[in-house]
């Protein structure tokens, strides 16, 4: 197992499988994906699926997706940290993208914030990017906050699937 940053509360490490009912708590619950196209997940073997994807990403990209564990507890909250995005969105390609994703139970405690943070200085650090793109739902205020207090900055909106949603973007400092 890899780990890839540890915070003050958290462990950044790969997505394993055995981090599949995790992923299911996360994916399954509605309110999790409401602003994401409101398309739960329906059964464990979807978490399993997403799982092997993001590790493929591991292999193929270099970077993708991080468990996210509390450590005082050793518990699995979610996901985050950086993607390299290939496909074309709001106009650009073969970005690097930041997000998260947190099971209901550790919203608004600053876990996404201090997640956040730490990956975007893995990023400019480790891998020596110049520039990381994030986008939220523009109803989306919770996570719009996160990439703002992360220090992305607002760019423009632009329409995702008939939804609104709000470009970010942070440079690195020289």
């Amino acid at each position: 197992m890899q780990i890839f940053v540890e915070t003050d509360r958290l462990i950044l490490r790969e997505l394993l499988p055995s981090d599949d009912k995790g992923m299911f708590e996360l994916d399954s619950d509605k309110e999790v994906h409401q602003f994401l196209g409101n398309k739960p997940i329906e059964n464990i073997e979807e978490s399993r699926k997403i799982i092997e994807f993001v590790r493929q990403q591991y292999i193929t990209n270099g970077i993708g997706r991080w468990a996210m564990i509390e450590k005082s507890t050793n518990n699995f909250m979610g996901w985050t940290g950086l993607k390299l995005v290939k496909e074309t969105l709001n106009n650009h390609t073969n970005y690097y993208d930041l997000g998260y994703r947190l099971i209901k139970k550790y919203w608004g405690k600053g876990f996404a914030t201090e997640s956040a943070k730490a990956s975007l200085e893995y990023g400019f650090t480790i891998l020596q990017l110049t520039e990381i793109y994030g986008s939220a739902d523009q109803n989306n205020l919770a996570s719009r906050k996160v990439l703002e207090k992360a220090g992305l900055r607002y760019i423009e909106t632009y329409d995702y699937d008939g939804r609104p949603t709000d470009w970010f973007k942070i440079t690195r400092q020289p």
